[in-house]
């Protein structure tokens, strides 16, 4: 049974588009990175509505193994110590079976 694993991202006031743009770049480059993602979308939002996260991410993988392997991946962990915490004010995440 697959996994799919959801996060929003909600930045701090002071986060520059500078700052969005390389986390986005660095997120999008861990499929090449982490074998066991099978599926991966990272967006900004698009601002229709007010209150909304600021970047969303969709992972899939075939199992909880999978995910396991990139939540903890070395690549992975970079970018969450190095680009997000310096600039997070609020994550959200769940994961379900697919």
């Amino acid at each position: 049974m697959g996994l799919r694993h959801i996060v929003t991202l909600t930045f701090r006031d002071d986060t520059t588009d500078d700052q969005i743009h390389e986390i986005v770049e660095a997120l999008r480059r861990l499929p090449s990175q982490i074998d066991e993602i099978r599926s991966y979308d990272v967006g900004t939002d698009a601002e229709l509505a007010e209150g909304n996260a600021h970047l969303g991410i969709v992972a899939d993988f075939d199992s909880v193994e999978g995910y396991e392997v990139y939540r903890d991946h070395p690549a992975h962990q970079a970018v969450i110590t190095e680009l997000i915490i310096p600039v997070i004010a609020g994550r959200s995440a769940v994961q379900h079976h697919i």
